[in-house]
């Protein structure tokens, strides 16, 4: 008895025991340690009012294997320390029965995750700029040119398809830089005619049409010295496209209806998503105004083309809509996964996160699961009843397309495409021969190398 005391103490886990009236019985030195509570304070109290877990109410891994018998391993949750923080745990349960199989109460073990989870979050962080997460190698190059963009002046056209997330990605420019303080006001150009979009951008004064009963202000003029967001810039027609070329030449508005002319300071992001030059080429957009507003021009690629952003976005997404729904979905059944990775998603990251909403909505067991994927990810006579045949077919392709995406981004550089994948350069060679992954006669170290597969 004694020598299993001393290996309790010794351990760096939190161990302590329930009786069958949940009432705490023993309590050691890692567990005092890691709650701030002495074990004389805890033995004699419920173990819900000492550590106040996450999972007391609704997921109890002690009261599940007190009720089944059965042990429960590695379940993550949180507690809340003596001075109210909440602390990161891996808990795993057990029965304690006497010599004649009689329950007598639980045993609990948890371990402490808070330098696991800040080591992650700080990877996490090194995926993101403000809202925007993205670890693909064509939004990191976009990630480090941010603060300076952010913290100069000029122009900036973002070009993407829609959903990419071209606001969010103009909401980190302006968040990063020293106009954070002020507004961030956005306009879709594109949702309104001329008549009213000129007068939500410029302002009217009073009397300026029938119903203008009092002046109102412009969105030029209301972002101040912050930041004003123009998107769908692509969809304005050419006489609008004039009187924009000159607020943004002369630095001055005219609300319809005055001749007083209003100096404006706001920082212009555009964004559009459509391609700007080739509407240039075709006379649909004006050169000068291209020009004007193409000082610093970024590109989000579409979702297809960085699958490898799908997890942390899968991740970052749940987390999101179930704190804002106020339901406890914790993760996404592993089997779907295959199926997620491996949608073209022609929606983007708005259709992701729709997806994700609407999963969060319906998910009855705490995880996201086949019974939650739409028919456009999961039809008919797919995975619905785990055939497995279908699963390995979805794996495969999805791997094939995260390699031949990676190889492309490298030039069909196989050591580059290795590091970019996180694996080592014979495991490439490997996977591109089982899965038929045809290749060019270079590796891309050369200037010879082609983009074809």
């Amino acid at each position: 008895m004694e020598q299993t005391k001393a290996i309790l103490e010794s351990i760096s886990d939190g161990v302590f025991t329930v009786d069958s009236n949940w009432k705490i019985t023993s309590f050691n030195r890692a567990a005092e340690e890691i709650t701030g509570i002495s074990r004389e304070e805890a033995i004699g109290r419920e173990c819900s009012e000492v550590f106040r877990s996450s999972m007391c109410e609704t997921a109890c891994a002690l009261r599940e294997s007190m009720a089944s018998g059965k042990p429960v391993f590695y379940r993550s949750g949180y507690i809340v320390d003596s001075e109210g923080e909440r602390i990161p745990v891996s808990v795993s349960t057990a029965v304690l029965r006497d010599e004649n199989g009689v329950v007598l109460g639980g045993a609990e073990t948890f371990r402490d995750l808070s330098e696991i989870q800040s080591l992650q979050n700080q990877l996490y962080e090194t995926y993101r700029v403000e809202d925007f997460v993205s670890r693909s190698p064509s939004m990191q190059k976009v990630f480090k040119i941010i603060p300076a963009v952010a913290s100069s002046p000029a122009t900036v056209l973002i070009q993407g398809e829609t959903g990419t997330g071209k606001e969010v990605l103009a909401r980190a420019i302006h968040s990063s830089g020293s106009r954070s303080g002020e507004p961030f006001v956005a306009v879709n150009c594109g949702a309104l005619p001329d008549t009213l979009l000129e007068s939500e951008l410029f302002g009217y004064a009073r009397g300026a049409f029938t119903g203008a009963v009092d002046s109102r202000q412009g969105k030029f003029e209301a972002a101040g010295r912050g930041t004003l967001f123009l998107d769908e810039i692509g969809d304005v027609s050419t006489a609008m496209q004039v009187k924009l070329l000159r607020v943004l030449q002369e630095k001055t508005v005219t609300p319809l209806g005055s001749n007083e002319e209003i100096k404006v300071n706001a920082r212009i992001i555009c964004a559009s998503n459509k391609n700007l030059s080739q509407l240039v080429e075709s006379g649909e957009f004006r050169q000068d105004l291209f020009y004007r507003i193409n000082v610093v021009k970024l590109e989000i690629p579409p979702l297809r083309k960085r699958l490898e952003d799908i997890p942390q976005l899968l991740e970052a997404l749940l987390k999101r809509h179930s704190f804002a729904l106020g339901v406890d979905v914790k993760d996404y059944d592993p089997q779907i996964l295959p199926l997620l990775m491996g949608y073209k998603w022609p929606g983007n990251v708005r259709e992701l996160e729709n997806f994700v909403e609407r999963a969060v909505v319906f998910s009855r067991e705490g995880l996201v699961s086949f019974s939650d994927l739409p028919a456009e990810i999961l039809p008919e006579k797919s995975v619905r009843h785990s055939d497995a045949g279908t699963l390995r077919s979805a794996k495969a392709d999805t791997e094939k397309q995260m390699i031949v995406q990676a190889l492309e981004n490298n030039r069909f550089n196989r050591t580059a495409a290795a590091v970019e994948l996180g694996i080592h350069k014979t495991t490439l060679y490997r996977r591109i021969k089982a899965l038929g992954i045809s290749l060019p006669n270079s590796d891309g170290r050369s200037s010879n190398a082609t983009n074809t597969t």
